[in-house]
């Protein structure tokens, strides 16, 4: 069974909408049922709910529709990929498919055990996972941490090896800088010290 599109109601709104698939086609991709669908159709269902364009969010091309609404018992293919979500922030969020979901545990171990100068807060910042579980990965306390398996996430697609060198660079400039502040402070601890 191939998994459902993002956002699989709103979907099926937009296919009823703006294409000629029949019911079947539509429910099957949206893994809704028929009846489902029909009600999309007569507006008894999914009132209120904007249609997701599956074309714009990359999970259907305009060919894959056209095949699919001239042959009526050829099934829609999702494009199973990365999907990049984009809200009306310049910020892009990246849709990771539930097969991958796991990655993140596994990447933030790497990153604690390859790159020891980043913040936990860095580190969820990078891989897109909440500061907690990255504190509990750290100290072993992460509820499945004997099932993880450190792998590289620049090697995993998670982010890219410019992103993790940027971040690595920040920490060194942080620590360099805190190192500074620390110098500075004791000196002054010491230069009162003496007055005294």
């Amino acid at each position: 069974m191939s998994k459902a599109p993002l956002m699989p109601m709103a979907t099926a709104v937009w296919l009823v909408e703006n294409t000629s698939l029949t019911f079947r086609q539509i429910a099957d991709f949206c893994r809704l049922h028929e009846v489902e669908v029909q009600g999309i159709a007569d507006g008894e269902v999914a009132k209120g709910i904007v249609g997701y364009n599956p074309i714009m969010s990359g999970q259907l091309t305009k060919e894959d529709i056209k095949l699919s609404s001239d042959d009526q018992n050829r099934p829609l293919n999702i494009i199973d990929e990365e999907v990049e979500i984009k809200n009306s922030d310049t910020k892009t969020k990246k849709y990771v498919p539930l097969s991958k979901r796991q990655d993140k545990p596994d990447s933030a171990l790497w990153l604690i055990k390859n790159h020891t100068i980043l913040k936990d807060s860095q580190i969820a910042k990078l891989i897109g996972i909440t500061k907690n579980s990255v504190s509990s990965i750290r100290n072993k306390s992460y509820w499945n941490y004997n099932n993880l398996n450190a792998k590289d996430p620049v090697a995993m697609g998670l982010f890219s090896q410019k992103e993790l060198l940027n971040v690595i660079e920040k920490a060194e400039k942080k620590i360099i800088r805190e190192k500074k502040n620390k110098e500075k402070k004791d000196k002054l601890i010491n230069k009162s010290e003496n007055s005294l």
